[in-house]
Order: C-alpha cells, then sequence, then structure tokens
C-alpha cells in the first residue's frame, strides 16, 4: 500500500522533521491535543538508532511525558542517584532531590518514535530537503503539503536553515562512547571539569547495566582543532582509564542556548537543537527538546497556521526566558577566573546551592539569591580582576 501524502486540498495537520525526542514528543502531544489531527513524522533514518549524547534522562523530562501517559517509559532503567563534580582538586558530591536515568537514545528514543505511532501519527523514512512556507501552510520537497511543520531535525536542522535562522553562535563539541562502569564510579553521574574555557569536562554516567556513558565536550573556540585524538587525550587526562575497553564513539555539535531566543512567525515552528536550545553550562538538551516538543505540537493542533509561530515562542518564552538569562549568566561567569571553583565550594557547603545548580543544569531552574550568595562567599577570599561581563539585552 502506498504511503499516504498530504495533498493541496488535503494537507496533512501536522508534519514533524525529525523523529527525536523534540520531534516524537511534538507529534505525541499534537494528537492529545486534538486525537483526529492527521500527523505526519518524517526521519531519515529507522529506529532503534544511535545518537551521539550523553544519555541522561533528568526527572524533568519524565515531568512533561507523563502528561501524555509516559511517565514510566524508562521505569526499568535503574536510578542514577548521586552526582559527583570536581575541578583539579576541589570535589563535591551530592544526592540528588530526584534521581536521573541513563539510557541510550537508541532505547529512550524508539520509545517514543513508538508511543507516537500508539497515539496515531504515521512514521516515514524521508530526508528533508526543501521547505517552503506560506501563510496557509508549508511544502515539503514539493510534495509533503501541511498546514504546519516543526522543525526538529537536530543541530544540523535543515529546517533552520531554510528559514534564513543564523547559527548559534557559540557552540560546543563533545565525543562519546560507552565503557564498562567503574567500580568507584557505581550509581553516579561523574562530571570532571577542565581548565579551559567553559564548558570543557569530561564525564561518566553509569548506566546501570554495567556499562557508563562516557566523554569529552568544550566550547569550540576559533582556531582550535578539537580532533577525535585530542578529544580522547583531554578526557583520559581527566578520567585517567575511563575509556579503556570503549566502543561505539560518536561526536556531535552542540549549539548553545543565549539570553533571548526566537521563533519566527507563520507555520514552522523550531523546537529542541534545531531550536538552539542546548544549556550553555552543561550541554544538556533533551529537557528541552521534550518541553518545547510538548509545546510546539500543542500549539500545531489548535492554531491557524499564520498564527502558530507566534503563539509558539510566546508559551517558549513563558517556559524558559528566566532560565535561559540565567542560564547565559552562569556560562558567562564560569569563564571568569575562580568562579567555577567558587560554585563547587558553594555547592559543597550547602545541599541547597547544590540543589539549584542541579535545577538549572538539568531543568528550567534559575540563578537563586542562595546560589549568588554562596558565589559571593567562595569566590571573594580567591577572586582576581577578570574581563567585564557582558551578558545580552533580553
Amino acid at each position: 500500500m502506498a504511503a499516504p501524502t498530504g495533498t493541496p486540498d488535503q494537507p496533512w495537520d501536522l508534519v514533524v522533521v525529525g523523529a527525536g525526542p523534540a520531534g516524537a514528543t511534538a507529534a505525541i502531544a499534537a494528537r492529545h491535543a486534538r486525537p483526529e489531527a492527521r500527523v505526519l513524522l518524517l526521519d531519515r533514518s529507522d529506529f532503534p538508532r544511535d545518537k551521539a549524547c550523553g544519555d541522561g534522562i533528568a526527572p524533568h523530562v519524565l515531568d512533561v511525558l507523563d502528561r501524555f501517559g509516559l511517565g514510566d517509559v524508562v521505569d526499568d532503567w535503574a536510578p542514577v542517584p548521586d552526582l559527583e563534580l570536581a575541578r583539579g582538586d576541589l570535589l563535591t558530591r551530592g544526592t540528588m532531590r530526584r534521581p536521573a536515568r541513563v539510557v541510550p537514545r537508541a532505547v529512550f528514543d524508539a520509545r517514543l518514535v513508538d508511543a507516537a505511532c500508539d497515539a496515531g501519527a504515521q512514521l516515514r523514512r524521508h530526508r528533508v530537503r526543501h521547505v517552503e512556507p506560506h501563510q496557509d501552510g508549508v511544502v515539503l520537497d514539493d510534495t509533503i503539503h501541511a498546514k504546519v511543520v516543526i522543525g526538529a531535525d537536530g543541530a544540523s536542522s535543515v529546517v533552520r536553515r531554510q528559514l534564513g535562522r543564523p547559527p548559534a553562535r557559540r557552540r560546543a563539541l563533545a565525543i562519546r562512547g560507552y565503557a564498562p562502569t567503574r567500580r568507584d564510579h557505581d550509581g553516579l553521574q561523574v562530571i570532571r571539569f577542565g581548565q579551559r574555557r567553559q564548558p570543557s569536562y569530561a564525564w561518566a554516567f553509569d548506566r546501570g547495566d554495567g556499562l557508563s556513558n562516557i566523554g569529552y565536550g568544550e566550547l569550540v573556540q576559533p582556531g582550535a582543532d578539537l580532533t577525535r585524538a585530542v578529544m580522547l587525550d583531554r578526557l583520559d587526562e581527566l578520567l585517567p582509564g575511563v575509556a579503556q575497553d570503549a566502543a561505539d564513539w560518536r561526536g556531535h555539535h552542540l549549539p548553545l542556548s543565549e539570553a533571548r531566543w526566537h521563533q519566527p512567525d507563520g507555520p514552522v515552528l523550531l523546537v529542541g537543537d534545531a531550536a538552539g536550545l542546548i544549556n550553555p553550562m552543561t550541554g544538556e538538551g533533551i529537557y528541552y527538546a521534550v518541553a518545547t516538543g510538548a509545546l510546539a505540537g500543542a500549539v500545531a493542533a489548535v492554531s491557524a497556521p499564520g498564527a502558530a509561530g507566534e503563539r509558539h515562542r510566546i508559551l517558549v518564552r513563558r517556559l524558559l526566558a528566566r532560565h535561559l538569562l540565567s542560564t547565559t549568566i552562569g556560562s558567562r561567569l564560569a569563564e571568569r577566573p575562580g568562579v567555577l571553583d567558587g560554585g563547587l565550594r558553594a555547592a559543597t557547603a550547602d545541599q541547597r546551592v547544590f540543589d539549584d545548580l542541579v535545577e538549572m543544569g538539568l531543568g528550567r531552574g534559575v540563578l537563586t539569591p542562595r546560589v549568588l550568595a554562596g558565589l559571593a562567599r567562595s569566590v571573594r577570599p580567591f577572586a582576581r580582576r577578570g574581563p567585564t561581563l557582558h551578558v545580552p539585552a533580553g
């Protein structure tokens, strides 16, 4: 039987480009908001498929999915309750208020795609190359007609480029592999910060099945030659021996979020990595993906095409504006001498500061007075003159 295709006379209500967490959640949310909506989910790959990522599933992700009856989607993966952060001789370790899980994207993404199909979305393998928006809809590759399109096609988004949106000004590069979990890393997410411009860190996240997701990432700077060999060397400097017997190495770029987020008017919506939403402090992006995907799917299902972009922009800013400003400030502060070390000291001294920083790094937390006071106390004795901090107007 031929795959169904929207036509000018009967376009798809929604076409989602990219079936990762952002796109699959968008499809689920659209069908939840309007069960009769005709939703097409496109991806260039078959599922399951691997994806370079730290694989951390924060509880905030599951909070969003729980709205659609999917809060238990990774309950069969072991909770990881503890987080250890270190830089040089400074180390802080704490139990998170709610544990995270470390679930390979080959598993997590496929489960969300299955849930989208179970909800009534139709999945098709297709690589989108051309996007032509109109006031009353969108045409993809001259053949697929939709009232609204959601671009969920990742950091190198074709949809974003077709809209003429500029690439993120700040990007990080990371490499990830899987290795046997060291005994001292059982039940832990371990992060070791480097001495380079932040973000710059190695990680080892216990999956709970005998393997750990390990890797290294840092901010891309002009002229930097971040080859695989260089990044593996830096991983070994910070976590010696952790990559022994590792396999399945993959690299990926991360377009880091900024204080001001923009969504164009019209019938094309951007979500997750395609929208340039990656936490500039931690590189985390799955929460942003499912949260903005959920908003976009609901908007697409109930809005007129010409009004969808504006409505999505309002809702995402309402959800994330204060958080994005806080993470932008936090990431810029972390580049200043002594601030990162001060943050580790403050988190060691006060569990509440630790909790607030975790919320900023994994969810939509903000710079609280408690965090700022802890930084001031911890940094002041070690302060040195540094460059003036400039935060873009938001």
